[in-house]
Order: C-alpha cells, then structure tokens, then sequence
C-alpha cells in the first residue's frame, strides 16, 4: 500500500519559484517516515520495536545505516540554467530525463542575476565569488552584456531555424544561462548527500537555492528523517585525526550541557 502524507499531498504539482524563471515541483513520492521504520525492523524481524520512530530514525541516520532511507523515494520536475543542471547532473545515484534540443525548439529563457548578487572573485575560493560587491558601473555594464549576448545568441539560433538549419546544430549558439527543464527522480539517502553537498556555503549561490527549497519540501514528507539530518548531518562536521587528539587535551567534560546519553556517545567518538 502506497504511503499518503497528508502535507506532502497537499503541494504535489505546486510550483516553487526558484531564481528569477526556475521553478521545483514534487510530482510523485513513494514511502515516509514510517516506511524507514518497518525497513530498518524488518531486519530483525520486530514490526513493532521498543524504540520509537523518531529514535529509531536518528540512530540509523547518525550511525550512517543508510540502506532504509533507499526506501523512500522522489521525482521532482526542474527548471534550471543550464550550468546549474550541469552541477546537478554530477550526481549520479538518480534518475534524470531532459528536454533535448535536438527534438525541440529551445525558448528564449535566459538567467539574469539580480545586482546584489555580482560579486568579486574570491581570493581564498578559486571556484567562487566573494562577499564584496564590484563597483555599480561594472556590476551594470555585466547585466547590459548579458542582455546583448542574450539577444543576439537567440537572434542566430533563431535565423538558423529559420534556415532550416538542424535544432542539434542551431543550439550550440546558446549560452549555459539558457534554461533547461528535467525530471529527477531519487531516493531519500542520495538526496540528502545531494543537499549536504548542493546547500554548503562552498557550492554555487544558484544551486543552493534550489537545494534548500528541495529540503523545504522534502521535510513534509519525511519530517523526522529531515530532523534527524539538519541535526548530524547538515549540523555537524567531519573531524580530521589529529583535530580529535587536539580537542582531547583541552576538552572539560563537566562543563559540557549534555545528556548523559549524548555524553557517553561524545566520548566513543573521541575516544575518551
């Protein structure tokens, strides 16, 4: 029997803004919190288990048992800049269906930043931008050469279509602004690693606002499971051997405002 989440129903088809043309919308779902819980018991042959749902869910998600989540399921209907698609397709653990412009004709549907966010190169992120702002004349002529590159690129496309030039040819004048759409269909356990990876302060400001509003919706549907992975997962960090022996030597316990359970599972990781 197929899992209904009453909040999840409610916005499946719903369209959320992303960016100045995108948009995100769940079209399908398969299982929910409790579809976790009955995998993960199953495995022990124990439907009813003496650990609730919810602690069962941060067990398994903060111990890294990660095959439950596989259970549960995701298809999502996006429309992206092309060079955001790009970032996102690096991710392979899913299933992706593009619009070709081989077979259609491809819309003049360009990505233009808003102002705020034309920024400098970073100096310490060879891959990013930074914080400060470039001069307002450099940030409005970038915004002028987008419209004309815009303009024109489309303008070729066009008359080579026109020319009866073949759409798989014509296309290669379009720039990496131009939107695209896809279906994209993944489970639980790759989505996450997807949103740990896409919302971190180091990826592309683009995508992370798409991979936050995806964790936005993919909360109504497995709300503890989202719980359980802002907490360990997007909450934490990963730290390297010789931090751990630094931290040791100066760490007080008794200053610490722990459970005596999140206590005692601190010092098996830092192995006091």
């Amino acid at each position: 029997m197929r899992d209904h989440v009453k909040a999840a129903d409610e916005i499946l088809d719903r369209e959320y803004r992303v960016l100045d043309k995108g948009f995100l919308r769940l079209i399908d779902y398969m299982g929910s919190d409790e579809r976790i819980v009955n995998s993960a018991r199953v495995s022990y042959r124990d439907s009813k288990g003496k650990r609730d749902s919810a602690g069962l869910i941060d067990y398994l998600i903060r111990n890294e048992h990660t095959s439950p989540l596989e259970q549960v399921v995701f298809a999502f209907h996006v429309k992206a800049p092309i060079f955001v698609a790009r970032q996102w397709m690096r991710h392979r653990t899913s299933r992706i269906n593009e619009v070709s412009g081989r077979y259609s004709l491809m819309k003049e549907e360009f990505y233009v930043p808003c102002k705020s966010d034309i920024k400098k190169q970073s100096t310490f992120n060879k891959q990013g931008r930074s914080d400060e702002d470039v001069d307002v004349d450099v940030a409005e002529s970038f915004l002028n050469g987008l419209d004309e590159v815009y303009k024109n690129s489309y303008q070729i496309y066009n008359d080579m279509i026109n020319d009866d030039v073949s759409r798989e040819l014509a296309r290669i004048t379009l720039p990496l602004s131009l939107y695209t759409e896809w279906y994209w269909q993944i489970d639980l356990n790759n989505l996450f690693h997807f949103v740990k990876l896409r919302a971190s302060g180091h990826a592309q400001k683009e995508i992370r606002e798409y991979a936050n509003i995806i964790l936005n919706i993919v909360e109504l549907v497995v709300p503890l499971a989202t719980a359980s992975f802002r907490r360990h997962i997007l909450g934490g960090v990963m730290l390297s051997s010789e931090e751990v022996c630094e931290i040791r030597k100066v760490l007080d316990l008794t200053k610490l405002n722990l459970s005596d359970k999140s206590l005692n599972r601190l010092k098996e990781k830092l192995s006091l």
